[in-house]
């Protein structure tokens, strides 16, 4: 049986970051007294995997789907980067601290892990694609790190090439940051005003998707990439050429998920669900839907 029913949550905190976005942190409210525990909230947000995604829901507006940018811990506070694009974004940025709101998840497939943890990976994200990819980094970093002072991990290289629209239009500034100190990053800027920012290039990220190759020792077996469709089409055509194998390449897609159960249709792409088959499919299940 599927159950629609939000789990109850509150927003803790939230920090700008960018152009009309927000990293916010919500917390599982533990469950009032005459309530049914669910195996699903005493579970699943405790086995979220990177790249799943959640339904926020807003009261009297309405459920979107997001990324986690941080999964629940065992108090089941968790993180997801929100842009402010329609009513339920607009109605989530009105909120307070304190505010109560409802959450279902988690959904959908995530980045293949357990077959790409051991490669060399160049991941390409556009605006607030790159939120998808965040635990994704987080957690390579993390065992690089670990690992390194275990001595106990072959070094697994790591290249990201992030575009945006101008300064302004970055996101996840504190992230990049962060990741910086332990990885190779490239910024693009379509609106380039200032010279000699570091690690950045006008253009798109195609224009420096070169050099962002050149930056490994071996040949990167592994793409992930998120953002506009039609960046992440052009970026998986030119890794194709360059001698990436089709289900090495790896994309997350975006569409109107309403239920995030495979029933109401809204993301139906052919003969795929994007909410339970995705929201990340290899170029070799979807480049013949998207091209």
């Amino acid at each position: 049986m599927i159950n629609h029913i939000p789990d109850t949550i509150e927003l803790i905190d939230f920090v700008d970051d960018g152009e009309q976005a927000r990293h916010y942190h919500f917390r599982l409210l533990p469950l009032r007294e005459g309530q049914i525990k669910s195996k699903h909230l005493e579970h699943n947000w405790q086995n979220v995997q990177p790249g799943q995604f959640f339904m926020l829901y807003v009261p009297s507006v309405g459920e979107a789907p997001f990324t986690f940018t941080k999964a629940p811990n065992k108090q089941g506070e968790f993180r997801a980067f929100v842009r402010k694009m329609g009513q339920v974004t607009s109605g989530l940025f009105a909120m307070q601290r304190g505010d109560i709101l409802g959450a279902r998840g988690p959904f959908g497939r995530g980045w293949p892990i357990e077959t790409i943890q051991n490669n060399n990976i160049l991941i390409v994200a556009g605006g607030c694609g790159l939120a998808p990819l965040v635990t994704f980094i987080d957690g390579l970093i993390d065992k690089q790190v670990n690992g390194h002072q275990h001595n106990k991990l072959k070094k697994q290289q790591l290249v990201l090439v992030y575009g945006a629209r101008n300064e302004t239009a970055q996101m996840l500034n504190p992230e990049r940051d962060r990741w910086q100190q332990h990885i190779k990053i490239f910024n693009t800027l379509d609106e380039y005003e200032e010279e000699n920012i570091s690690n950045t290039f006008q253009g798109s990220p195609l224009t420096i998707i070169s050099e962002a190759l050149s930056e490994f020792t071996s040949k990167p077996r592994t793409a992930l990439l998120c953002g506009p469709e039609i960046m992440m089409k052009s970026v998986a055509n030119y890794l194709t050429e360059y001698g990436i194998a089709g289900n090495d390449i790896f994309l997350a897609l975006e569409r109107r998920m309403h239920c995030a159960v495979g029933l109401c249709g809204h993301c139906y792409i052919n003969n795929k669900y994007v909410c339970t088959g995705g929201p990340t499919f290899s170029w070799q299940e979807v480049k013949s839907l998207l091209n």
